[in-house]
């Protein structure tokens, strides 16, 4: 068997509703508070009655050159410091009230900082009401009269609206009366607290009223007050059972969608009113479970947003103008709400720890997203993207996404306070406000006529009214209510007398009897022939009316041929209008653009003017410093060629002792050689042996060819190891550099070096696996003679992960020839075979070789000294 697959729900198609292009933007205030102090410091400044400007305070740098900037922002009007609430009312709030009376809905917000005055303007103070009692009292002033009877019109959980019939009305009502719980005593504990009364905040003179209301329609009025605290909804108005043992928390409400695909409260409370003090009194019930907070800015700080709502529900009177319409599609339903959001806040400024700390931040991603919402609205409306907007993200957005779709009139006030303190958030509120004003939102519908006749509710008073005129000049008895001519005509007839007869000759019934007869049938006849005149009477004042009615139908056809006309040209130039508005907007957008441009383009200016004189101080100080280096080089010129004259006069010094030490040398050559000669031509001596040829001296030998000496190894900044591997760990591996210039002098001691890598030039790869290093150098000595230098250094390890070599010794070999040979002679004693060492053959004349000295010494490795032949004594 197949299981069945599991389909999903189908989605609800939205409601079909007329096309309207017509569209307003949001209407933002601006309202200014008063300083606490005179002389404290104010940053705002009212130009105009749309127009402010703010002044950055005094040690305030706006931009990195430290520039004091004034910036203007505009709106629909602005209220200065000394606007009063009654024409703050006439402007902001009077237009959404009427708008609410003829059927549509309306939403007014308070914006700004906290501190900034948003409650005040919303609910106000004795004697200056604020825009929430202004708004009920002008509501029940227009309507009053035209009210229904309590619990005519009937709230169901589905954000709609039911009508009862009056019959049920009154049993509804007796069912609550009789239900309704005694209240508790108030506290003692504020025994001289009263709630205040909306007479305490308005005046009499005032009092506003809408103008053009149905009077053929019934109203009622329902209130309801929330509050969004920490992003939760918590009806004010819920009553619940105070337990002071155990407080039960009240519970948080949920957002559902109706199916009109409007947002409402589920299971909020809508409390029925008849009068403007009771809404008001329902109103400060609920106030007064609002959460507010102490904080270092405000004494009674809002800790959350509050919305209260006024629906206002009405509904066609019928034909006979006597009874509400049994007819639910005959209900209208509009709503106003009050918000009066709080005040966005910086922790650091308003001390709050702990819960305020939360809340605060709670309060401003709220803010903050209703602040996205408005960008991505104005961003689709202007660019025409098709961006989601995030209306879930919040609670306060997602409750008044509707309005924002064209479901109402938008407009907010926003409260700034000009205390130079707060000039950083009013900045921003500034900005936020300003661009609100460029989203635009579709303007209601008008509701349509339900197409009974108009003014019937006033004929109908009117005939009740005439009829028991009439019966009471006829003397005859009317009921109490005097609108029923049935019960009159009955009770004005007269009494029938008594008809019993006891005596057959009694002739005092009958015809008393007869009297009373005639007496009614003549009354009756009265009332045939009068109710025959009033129905003729009638009958041609309907005539009449008809005619007026045909006549004042022609007029109301040529008008609306007029009107339509009308409608064209102002449709035209409506057209004409819009059209100059989007040039207007374009080309307010262009100049944004290129103020923007401009801006960009003069703070490059600026900064390569700031580069280009920073180039310019440097070049000074390089050339200054390329002074002082020609200076210092030319004295270390100078220096170098007084200690080179002086190193020369040193070194020919030198060679002149030299060359007289030889010179002496050869002479005492000479005269050995002479002695020699001499003695051999004396007779009786054998001839010397051949002398076995000399090796030419060093001045004979012709110069061998010298090679350049490599240039050192660039040594970098060692690093010296935490602990280094001992010697006796192991044998030592040895980099053998010997460049390939290098020449073989064949000296006696040759260096022995095992366990090495032999290169030619150092790399990276045979130091890594080396511990040792030395460098076979060859450079030309002080004599002329070229010398064999052994530079030893250690291999370690940088921080950069290389390797770098630390020289520690310097060896130098060096290989000298005699100048003279060793020669053998013969004894003095005559004894042939023995040799006696001459003078020459001494020790210090045959051993006068280069003294090299050890690294470190005073003295250079190529310093040189030469011992002197002594003199024998004859």
């Amino acid at each position: 068997m197949n299981r069945q697959a599991k389909c999903k729900t189908p989605r609800r198609p939205p409601p079909k509703k007329p096309p309207n292009s017509q569209k307003d933007p949001v209407g933002v205030y601006l309202r200014v508070r008063p300083l606490v102090a005179e002389d404290e410091e104010c940053c705002i400044e009212v130009i105009s009655s749309t127009t402010v400007q703010l002044h950055a305070p005094e040690g305030l740098k706006v931009n990195r050159n430290g520039e004091y900037r004034e910036t203007q922002y505009s709106f629909k009007k602005v209220f200065g410091v000394s606007i009063s609430q009654m024409e703050l009312f006439e402007h902001v709030a009077k237009p959404l009230v009427v708008d609410l009376i003829n059927g549509k809905n309306g939403l007014l917000f308070t914006y700004g900082v906290t501190g900034s005055g948003k409650t005040f303007t919303m609910t106000g103070s004795p004697g200056q009401g604020g825009l929430l009692p202004r708004s009920l009292d002008m509501i029940f002033n227009s309507v009053g009269p035209f009210q229904a009877k309590k619990y005519v019109f009937k709230t169901d959980d589905k954000n709609g609206m039911e009508i009862q019939c009056e019959v049920d009305a009154l049993l509804e009502r007796q069912r609550r009366e009789n239900s309704l719980i005694v209240p508790k005593t108030p506290s003692s504990r504020h025994p001289t607290f009263r709630d205040p009364e909306i007479g305490d905040m308005l005046k009499p003179e005032e009092a506003f009223k809408a103008d053009g209301v149905d009077e053929d329609s019934s109203y009622s009025v329902f209130v309801s007050y929330i509050e969004i605290y920490n992003n939760y909804i918590y009806d004010l108005l819920e009553e619940t059972q105070e337990d002071a043992i155990k407080p039960k928390a009240p519970q948080s409400k949920i957002l559902r969608e109706d199916q009109n695909h409007n947002m409402y409260v589920a299971g909020c409370m809508e409390v029925e009113v008849k009068s403007a003090e009771e809404a008001f009194q329902v109103f400060w019930r609920g106030q007064k479970k609002r959460k507010v907070a102490n904080t270092r800015l405000n004494r009674e700080s809002s800790r959350s947003h509050s919305v209260f709502i006024i629906k206002l529900a009405q509904a066609p009177l019928d034909a006979d103008g006597d009874n509400i319409l049994q007819d639910k599609n005959q209900v209208s339903v509009s709503q106003l709400c009050l918000v009066d959001l709080a005040g966005s806040e910086r922790t650091g400024r308003t001390g709050a720890e702990g819960t305020r700390i939360r809340e605060a931040g709670n309060i401003n991603q709220s803010l903050l997203n209703l602040r996205t919402c408005i960008e991505i609205l104005r961003e689709n409306q202007m660019c025409g993207t098709n961006k989601m907007v995030p209306y879930r993200d919040s609670k306060v957005t997602h409750l008044f996404k509707n309005y924002f779709d064209g479901e109402g009139k938008v407009r907010m006030v926003v409260c700034v306070n000009p205390k130079a303190d707060d000039y950083e958030e009013t900045l921003l509120v500034m900005r936020f406000a300003e661009m609100t004003q460029e989203v635009e939102v579709a303007r209601p519908v008008d509701r349509p006529i339900c197409g009974f006749t108009p003014g019937r509710r006033n004929r109908n008073q009117a005939f009740k009214e005439e009829l028991s005129h009439r019966l009471e000049e006829r003397g005859g008895p009317i009921d109490r209510d005097g609108f029923s001519p049935v019960n009159g005509i009955v009770l004005s007839l007269p009494p029938l007398p008594s008809c019993e007869l006891t005596d057959p000759n009694d002739e005092i019934t009958l015809p008393r009897l007869i009297e009373a007869l005639q007496n009614r049938q003549r009354i009756r006849q009265m009332m045939i022939e009068e109710y025959n005149r009033a129905a003729i009477m009638m009958k041609s004042m309907l005539q009449e009316l008809d005619s007026n009615l045909i006549s004042k139908e022609n007029l109301i056809h040529e008008h609306n041929g007029r009107l339509v006309e009308k409608d064209k040209v102002i449709h035209s130039n409506k057209t004409e209008i819009e059209r100059l508005e989007k040039k207007n907007k374009m080309q307010e957008h262009k100049i944004d653009i290129l103020q923007k441009t401009t801006k960009i383009y003069e703070d490059d200016k600026r900064s390569l003017q700031q580069e280009l004189e920073t180039r310019a101080h440097r070049m000074q100080r390089e050339l200054s410093e390329k002074r002082r280096m020609e200076q210092r080089m030319q004295g270390m010129v100078s220096d170098t060629q007084h200690k080179w004259e002086k190193e020369c006069e040193r070194r020919v010094n030198a060679m002149q002792l030299e060359m007289q030490n030889k010179l002496w040398v050869k002479d005492e050559k000479l005269k050995q050689l002479k002695a020699i000669v001499t003695e051999s031509k004396t007779p009786g001596r054998p001839d010397p042996p051949p002398r076995q040829p000399q090796r030419p001296s060093r001045e004979e030998r012709p110069p061998t060819k010298r090679s350049a000496s490599p240039s050192p190894l660039p040594t970098t900044t060692p690093v010296r190891p935490l602990h280094r591997r001992s010697r006796s760990a192991g044998a030592e591996k040895w980099v053998d550099h010997k460049p390939s210039s290098s020449l073989d002098l064949g000296t006696v001691l040759q260096p022995v070096i095992p366990n090495a890598i032999q290169v030619s030039t150092p790399n990276e790869k045979a130091l890594s696996k080396c511990d040792r290093y030395v460098l076979t150098h060859q450079e030309v000595a002080s004599d002329g003679e070229i010398q064999t230098k052994l530079i030893k250094g250690e291999v370690i390890k940088t921080r950069g992960g290389g390797q770098a070599v630390q020289f520690t010794d310097i060896e130098t070999l060096k290989q000298e020839l005699a100048t003279v040979q060793s020669r053998k002679r013969k004894s003095s004693e005559g004894r042939s075979g023995d040799q006696t060492d001459g003078p020459w053959t001494d020790v210090e004349t045959r051993c006068s070789v280069a003294l090299e000295m050890k690294a470190g010494s005073n003295m250079g490795p190529g310093f040189e000294h030469h011992g002197i032949t002594k003199r024998r004594k004859p």
